[in-house]
């Protein structure tokens, strides 16, 4: 069994920041653009106690000329200020939401492309969860903390910058009576944030995956007798939410100490500030511009920490979003050949291929075949034998554990995904359908087909008279999941697509059991268009469909052997 690499419940939050780098260097010129502004706005605040300074010591020495030129500087600094604040704000959230955007945008890309195996692995909620909630919120963060946090952090190098300037002393004064505890509060919610944050993040996610089970499976629940105990579930779960949420609370409490750290290291600066120009050490102005700097150092300290909860949340989904970036497990599992000069109709051939959905408990072990340009095969076997892996994949679906599947020699994992679906195409039992009219649904195929290629098709597969009685034709909105379409439609649906990609090998998974007989009529139809000039494999479960067909391959405890051919009874193809 090959490896699945599984995403973390609580994705590693160690270098989440130096792990992002990657996916900013498309975005690097408009950030540092922004930074630039950033640093001219803080360069702007840490003005302004100097400033104000100069004006005291000109009041003092009562040298009006000092103090218009102090107070003129003061106001063009002001002003300044406003316009970078607001500029630094918007380069920041145009530049952020793009980053989010491009990390959105790979995620999902990520998802649509990872194998079938990684995707069946994980709870779809959790996955649903770090592409949208978690998405949305790093985006919320970027508009309305990231800019707050950016400057703050460029004022506060400035500012401790300015105060050391001033007065060494003072600054050790501060160095002393406030940084260490400080410290120590920002230390224990550290300690704390990660557990905290991550545990929170991951009994949502839980929860998330619970709701979109019962979403899914409602009608089993109502019916079935197992509501109390998926409910009793869902409240243990949301207990578990509730739970992980306080232990955030208790750890962001850390961060409110902050504030009563600043007022008391501001008491103490005050007197020893007075103190110094009573003794003539120190001017009014150099005192002023120094309690003023500290303040906004303090003031700056104490909006970062309470940005700080808000870092770690975001820090927490971008951990998460990056944990599927980085996933090996969600890689394509497809090539990049385009299929160039592969003859439209060609072998597929199946050597020594082995798969297993878990370790030591093989599915199917050494399958080989061959099915020859044209051939009708069907194949069979009991229940839970292994016929629909087979059928995923002669798809390539599921790229074999050992061997592979070849088309005229060409491994399928060698294909991109565009050409792999032009040469093989899967009709399942149970076809997808997407919320959208039945024209979107038949739209998706590669290519994109076009109003004209869709009429064209159906009118070619005989389902004009089908489409014809929707109540709105191809417009006809199929519902949530198709749940306005009968099984046998979506089956038409499936059928149709099959019949605007023209494989050259058409798999299919009982796509014609258990429909009426009107339905069944018009996709007999389709097939019988559908296997002309092309392979035909079927995972029958009737002996009528058996019949039809040329041979059959019968799967048994994950091996394969093919049975005496026998002349079909009755062509599916058209007449």
């Amino acid at each position: 069994m090959a490896e699945t690499a599984m995403l973390a419940e609580r994705a590693p939050e160690a270098r989440v920041f130096r792990r992002t780098l990657p996916y900013l260097r498309p975005h690097r010129a408009m950030l540092a653009g922004a930074l630039l502004v950033v640093l001219g706005c803080a360069a702007a605040v840490a003005a302004t106690p100097p400033l104000i300074g100069r004006a005291a010591d000109a009041i003092v020495d009562r040298d009006r000329g000092a103090l218009a030129a102090a107070v003129a500087a003061l106001a063009v600094v002001a002003v300044a200020q406003i316009a970078l604040a607001r500029w630094s704000e918007l380069l920041l959230m145009r530049a952020g939401e793009r980053v989010v955007r491009d990390l959105r945008d790979r995620s999902v890309e990520r998802l649509t492309h990872a194998p079938l195996r990684f995707l069946e692995a994980h709870r779809t909620g959790d996955l649903l969860r770090r592409t949208t909630s978690e998405s949305a919120e790093l985006a919320q963060f970027v508009r309305r903390d990231l800019p707050n946090l950016v400057v703050i952090t460029a004022t506060l190098l400035l500012t401790t910058a300015t105060l050391v300037v001033y007065s060494w002393l003072l600054t050790l004064v501060v160095a002393v009576v406030f940084v260490p505890p400080a410290l120590l509060a920002l230390r224990g919610f550290r300690r704390g944030a990660e557990e905290a944050f991550g545990g929170q993040a991951a009994a949502e996610a839980t929860v998330a995956a619970t709701l979109s089970e019962t979403l899914t499976a409602r009608e089993l629940l109502r019916t079935g007798g197992a509501l109390p105990g998926w409910l009793a579930r869902a409240r243990g779960e949301n207990r578990a939410v509730v739970a992980a949420a306080r232990r955030t609370a208790r750890v962001e409490v850390n961060i409110e100490l902050v504030s009563l750290i600043e007022g008391a290291a501001t008491a103490v600066l005050l007197g020893l500030g007075a103190w110094l120009a009573a003794e003539g050490r120190l001017s009014v102005g150099a005192v002023v511009v120094f309690v003023l700097a500290s303040r906004a150092l303090f003031e700056g300290l104490g909006d970062g920490s309470q940005l700080i909860g808000e870092l770690q949340l975001a820090r927490t989904g971008l951990a998460r979003l990056v944990d599927l970036l980085e996933s090996p497990g969600g890689r394509p599992i497809t090539g990049s050949s385009g299929g160039d000069g592969l003859p439209a109709r060609g072998e597929l051939t199946v050597e020594g291929a082995a798969y297993a959905y878990l370790d030591g408990t093989p599915v199917l072990d050494g399958v080989d075949l061959r099915f020859p340009p044209g051939d009708r095969v069907a194949i069979v076997g009991p229940t839970g034998s292994g016929k629909t892996t087979l059928g995923k994949i002669l798809a390539g679906l599921y790229p074999p554990d050992q061997g592979r599947v070849a088309y005229c020699g060409t491994d399928l994992r060698e294909l991109s995904g565009t050409a792999l679906s032009r040469l093989v195409a899967l009709v399942p039992q149970e076809v997808h359908i997407l919320t959208g009219t039945v024209a979107d649904n038949l739209a998706l195929v590669p290519g994109g087909p076009g109003r004209a290629e869709i009429a064209a098709a159906v009118e070619r597969l005989g389902l004009r008279t089908w489409i014809e009685g929707l109540p709105d034709g191809l417009d006809t909105p199929v519902g949530m999941r198709g749940e306005r379409l009968s099984a046998g439609e979506r089956q038409l649906i499936g059928l149709a697509r099959a019949g605007l990609i023209d494989p050259a090998v058409l798999v299919l998974d009982e796509a014609t059991a258990d429909i009426d007989p009107v339905t069944a009529g018009w996709a007999e139809r389709a097939l019988g268009e559908l296997c002309a000039e092309r392979t035909l494999i079927v995972i029958a479960h009737r002996p009528a469909t058996v019949g039809l067909l040329a041979r059959t391959v019968r799967v048994t405890g994950g091996t394969v052997a093919e049975e005496a051919a026998t002349a079909p009874t009755a062509s599916m193809e058209r007449p």
